[in-house]
């Protein structure tokens, strides 16, 4: 059964392989973002992956950590994106938003 595991695992490496690719080769930075995002996916996937194929359940806890992290990054990608760099997307929405954004 161990074996199926580690055949699902390289082909999930398979796959970051080619978001790697993708983001050397992107277009844009929205497209290395989200090929970013899929190396952390692949990456927390090969990480459950071998963790049940090896009974080391340890390896959890680095798949979750590394789930973080992916959230993480794709949240400062926002915030980088955006044209001040600060607050929330949905303020612009408000009609008070441009006050806010002109205070300190």
């Amino acid at each position: 059964m161990s074996s199926w595991y580690l055949l699902l695992a390289t082909g999930m490496l398979l796959t970051i392989g080619g978001a790697l690719w993708r983001v050397w080769r992107g277009p844009d930075q929205t497209d290395r973002m989200m090929a970013a995002q899929l190396v952390g996916s692949g990456g927390v996937a090969t990480i459950l992956l071998l963790a049940a194929a090896t009974q080391e359940w340890a390896m959890l806890d680095v798949a979750l950590v590394l789930a973080l992290l992916a959230a993480l990054a794709a949240i400062a990608f926002v915030k980088s994106v955006r044209g001040s760099g600060r607050g929330d997307p949905e303020d612009d929405a408000r009609p008070d938003a441009a006050q806010a954004d002109e205070a300190p």
